[in-house]
């Protein structure tokens, strides 16, 4: 049974961190490219950063130089370090696995960025 679990969302004040994981499970992680997605209220669902399976990474625009994407194959577990939050950021984060036909999602994790 594949899973993503997401965890680390929160409530944080502007400038400040989270570290959000993604565990995985029932399928094989490795030879996964592995995404972070979120939607705002109102919003669509947009992307945040993609770790391919060699390593390489993108990210969106807004979040260049303030989040990191990682991934660990031995934890299957993909890692998002958000910082210098800002309220704008505020949406669900959705972990994504993606090869070929085949999309896996979490659950999603909120995160609030509020004073």
């Amino acid at each position: 049974q594949v899973q993503l679990v997401e965890s680390g969302g929160g409530l944080v004040q502007p400038g400040g961190s989270l570290r959000l994981s993604c565990a995985a499970s029932g399928f094989v992680f490795s030879i996964y490219a592995m995404n972070w997605y979120r939607q705002a209220p109102g919003k669509e669902r947009e992307l945040v950063a993609t770790i391919h399976t060699a390593g390489s990474t993108y990210y969106a625009d807004s979040m260049k130089g303030r989040f990191t994407i990682s991934r660990d194959n031995v934890k299957k577990t993909v890692y998002l370090q958000m910082n210098s939050l800002k309220p704008e950021d505020t949406a669900v984060y959705y972990c994504d696995a993606a090869r070929g036909p085949y999309d896996y999602w979490g659950q999603g994790t909120q995160v609030t960025v509020s004073s």
